[in-house]
Order: structure tokens, then sequence, then C-alpha cells
């Protein structure tokens, strides 16, 4: 048994209720609306998000109609923000799949997109809890200004460590947070349980993305999407830069060099032996060890964030979690 099927058995009529509104919501009587809809709900990944959201309102004061309809809210954000980064990104594949605009067009793409965020507002507004407003408005407009951030940095790959940090924050440990954060209000929570609760996600967060960067220059089949894909994007994540920075002079620009040269679509050696040539590179420089070292960092604190809370099986389920977000291989 996978740990997602762990989580949800544990979750059990929750998430069977979350999964029955979010499919009931993904439904249209419009041909081509409705096509693209159903190609959504039947290729959704882990669904960690909604996951989280039913986690944090469980280890409060238990999941309520407005925790479902928050982990909804969660859910459709997440996937109408990846619906238009793939569009950004031109990405071909989206969990193992032909992402939306390779399927359709980018005009559909872009409206499912738009079409999804509207259904998040809808979701929302039903709830008629100022709180849980506030916290999705504000995770929309920084995962934005993320992506807007992370545009801008591909105009020179080589950003710092700590404006590395500030664009994962805003795109994924900002979403992990809000999802937390959300999920406590909506069951009741103290100010003390939604404040923690939100700090674990921030570093859950952190911990995830930094493995998914480690994965991107993995040789692992499973990962359902191209590997160093975010060099040709023009993204030199975390494991990249520390090795350039490690690197002498002459090693590090020339590593600079095959990486915008991949980025550029023209490589100036055979694709397979540039990605290999960057791989062996990081790894020389300890590039994915120090990623790994920022994890255990952020496992650390994400693990004291739960020391207010009594054991149960739900204070488990998130700390498997955190295990679950660095040991994984896809």
């Amino acid at each position: 048994m996978s740990f997602s099927t762990d989580i949800r058995h544990l979750l059990q009529d929750d998430f069977l209720a979350f999964e029955r509104l979010y499919n009931e919501t993904l439904r249209s009587d419009s041909v081509l609306l409705g096509e693209a809809l159903e190609y959504v709900r039947s290729h959704t990944g882990k669904q960690l998000r909604p996951q989280l959201v039913l986690l944090a309102a469980k280890i409060c004061h238990g999941v309520t109609d407005k925790t479902l309809r928050t982990a909804l809210a969660m859910e459709l954000l997440h996937t109408a923000s990846l619906i238009h980064d793939d569009v950004v990104d031109d990405s071909p594949m989206r969990r193992g799949m032909e992402s939306l605009q390779v399927r359709w067009t980018n005009k559909v793409a872009v409206l499912v997109g738009d079409y999804l965020l509207s259904l998040v507002m809808q979701a929302i507004a039903s709830l008629r809890n100022t709180r849980i407003l506030s916290i999705v408005s504000d995770l929309s407009a920084m995962l934005a200004s993320g992506e807007l951030l992370q545009i801008d940095a591909s105009s020179s790959m080589w950003i710092t460590e700590e404006r590395y940090n500030d664009i994962i924050s805003r795109k994924t440990a900002g979403l992990f947070a809000a999802c937390m954060e959300a999920g406590a209000e909506s069951s009741g929570a103290t100010m003390k349980q939604t404040t923690a609760l939100r700090q674990f996600g921030w570093y859950l967060g952190m911990c995830f993305q930094l493995k998914d960067d480690v994965l991107d220059y993995s040789d692992s089949e499973e990962l359902g999407k191209p590997t160093m894909n975010d060099i040709r994007d023009g993204k030199a994540t975390l494991p990249l830069l520390v090795a350039v920075s490690r690197a002498p002079k002459q090693e590090a620009d020339s590593m600079r060099e095959l990486a915008q040269s991949m980025a550029s679509s023209q490589p100036i050696m055979p694709l397979s032996e540039a990605e290999q040539t960057i791989k062996s590179f990081i790894m020389r420089y300890d590039g994915v060890r120090y990623a790994y070292q920022q994890m255990h960092k952020h496992k650390e604190k994400a693990e004291q964030c739960l020391n207010i809370f009594r054991d149960s099986n739900y204070k488990s389920a998130l700390i498997q979690m955190l295990d679950y977000s660095i040991n994984r291989v896809y």
C-alpha cells in the first residue's frame, strides 16, 4: 500500500466526501469544457493538498463541511496553477500524460485554468468565512508573484540561493502553508494551533520542492515528466547553483555555458552527454547532498511545530508526510 493510499485510508469517509465533491464540481454540459474537465479529473495526482487540509482539521477539532469545500478550493487552485504553468513553460507532459495545451491548445488550456479559478471563488464564497477567503486570495497572489519572480530570474539562470528560496517559498511552500492554515481555520482551531500548522506546512513545502529539484537531475522513469526540464526552461535550481558556487572558476564558467546552451536549445555537445556532464558536476561538488541537508533542517523545524499537539494518528501522518516528501522517488 502506498503512502498516499495509507493517508486516504486514515481519512476514510472524509476523503471520500471530498472526492465526491471534487468529481461533481468537475463536470459540465458544455462539450469542449466537459471533455477538458474530464481529462483533468481522470489525471489527478496524489492530491496531497486536500489531504493536508483534512489532516489539519482532523488534528484540531475535526472535519466540517467548510473543510471539504476548503479542500476543494485548494485542489482546484493548485490544478489551475499547474495548467497555467504548463502553458508558460511550454511543458509537453504532466503526470505522465500529455499536458492540457498539447492535448488541445494553449487557448483551451488557459481558459480551462481560468474556469477552475472561478470554481475556487465559488467554493470560497459559499463558506462565508472572511479568514479563509483572505488565506486563499493571498495565496493566489503569492502563486502568481512567485511565477513572475521565476520568469524574471530566468533572464539570468544564476540567481542567489536567497532568491531561489524566495521563489520556492512563494510557489510551493506558500501553498502547503495555506492548506494547513485554512484546514485548521475550517475546524475552528485556536490561533496557536493555526499558526503552528501554517509553519509546519511551510517547512513541508520547502522539503517537497527541494526534493522535486533533486529529482529533476535523476534518471527515474517514474517521474512522468522529462528530467532536467528546469535547465531547458532556463532555471538553475539549488543543486546546480551550489555546485557552480563551489567549483573553480574555469570549471564553473564551463558549466554555466553548457547549461545556457541547453536552455537555448542549442547544446554545445550531444544532449545526452550534456545532461550526464551536468549531473556528474553536481554530484562532484555535493549539490544534491547540500539540498538534502537543507531538507533535513526544514524537517526538524516542521516536527517542532507539531509539539503543541497531542499524539494521534493524524499527527503521525503529518510526520510521515515529511519523511515521504524527502524520500519519494517521483
